[in-house]
């Protein structure tokens, strides 16, 4: 028997907690999904520029705007603080951790975005420090795009500056991480 809505009878209308919890788990499904594309770009691009391009020999990709040039840096971003690769490991590590810990307080579908990225390109870069040479945790990170006048970088680089980028629109737009703004619940 049916209601004259067109709805069973024994179907009611979800409750607002349930509906949260839907929406909450469609956030952490999207956020798990742009972290592990993320990180599985960043994984597939490396191994195919470790076994198609060959240090010092640099290839144009787009004219002279991009190039092609396969490097490995001990470094940080710009290949500054060499000397401190296992320091830089824990610090990746630990935005690793941060992600993971506050993935479950995820409340809009912008920061779920920016934290897939920069869980991705964390983990991405944390790969190559703690599986690749010289040694476990002090790892290079593989290097292979090159703009003019830019330092080489890689796509776990790239998703780590989209997710900045992301973050600073929704904090001038007044998104808050549990999706509120100016007490609104956002979409």
């Amino acid at each position: 028997m049916q209601a004259t809505t067109g709805t069973p009878l024994n179907e009611a209308d979800p409750t607002p907690g349930a509906t949260d919890r839907r929406r909450r788990h469609g956030l952490f499904r999207l956020w798990v999904s742009v972290a592990l594309v993320a990180y599985l770009l960043d994984q597939v691009t490396k191994w195919w520029a470790q076994h198609s391009l060959t240090v010092g020999a640099p290839r144009p990709l787009v004219d002279d705007l991009v190039r092609l040039n396969l490097t490995h840096n001990a470094g940080a971003a710009f290949s500054v603080g060499t000397g401190y690769t296992i320091f830089l490991t824990a610090v990746a590590l630990g935005v690793v951790v941060a992600c993971l810990r506050f993935a479950g307080r995820l409340g809009s579908r912008g920061w779920s975005v920016a934290l897939g990225l920069l869980l991705g390109g964390a983990l991405g870069n944390v790969t190559d420090r703690v599986f690749r040479s010289p040694a476990p945790l002090s790892g290079h990170v593989v290097d292979f795009l090159q703009l003019p006048h830019w330092p080489v970088f890689n796509l776990a680089d790239t998703a780590i500056c989209l997710a900045a980028v992301i973050v600073m629109v929704l904090s001038v737009r007044g998104i808050r991480f549990d999706g509120s703004r100016d007490g609104r619940s956002v979409r």
